[in-house]
């Protein structure tokens, strides 16, 4: 796997003919041609865009909503916090990878130290809304 001619794909967009020639070129000027007669084939990911990595927040919340559950705790997360999750975690340089990381500071830490502290508990049902640019927890 590499970011090899990452810089292309993201400046000529859609024209996949294009972004395939400059990242071979860029290829060819960065490995060996012993090496790259050895590569069977080259696939071109394309950045992802904000409806993917909030597609991408459902699916973590997905985990953490078992993993509570497995505790009788119900989590509800609101769509203006599921976007300000997205918001904060998309780096268009670098795809979903910071978006797992804000999900643990933004969400799951506050909301493990509050489980701790006992202030949520077996058989609540929590409530996470963005207010004010910040994750909010309401015990319903």
């Amino acid at each position: 796997t590499s970011n090899i001619g990452s810089q292309w794909i993201s400046e000529l967009g859609g024209d996949e003919g294009k972004m395939r020639d400059k990242v071979m070129e860029a290829m060819r000027q960065h490995f060996r041609p012993e090496f790259l007669n050895r590569v069977d084939e080259t696939i071109i990911f394309h950045r992802l865009d904000k409806a993917q990595i909030t597609d991408i927040v459902d699916i973590q919340l997905k985990h953490l909503y078992q993993r509570l559950a497995d505790r009788k705790i119900k989590l509800e997360v609101t769509e203006k916090a599921k976007g300000l999750l997205a918001d904060e975690g998309f780096d268009p340089a670098f795809g979903a990878r910071p978006l797992k990381r804000t999900i643990q500071r933004l969400l799951q830490d506050p909301l493990s130290m509050r489980i701790l502290e006992g202030e949520f508990k077996e058989g609540d049902k929590i409530s996470v809304d963005a207010k004010k640019g910040e994750i909010a927890f309401v015990k319903n």
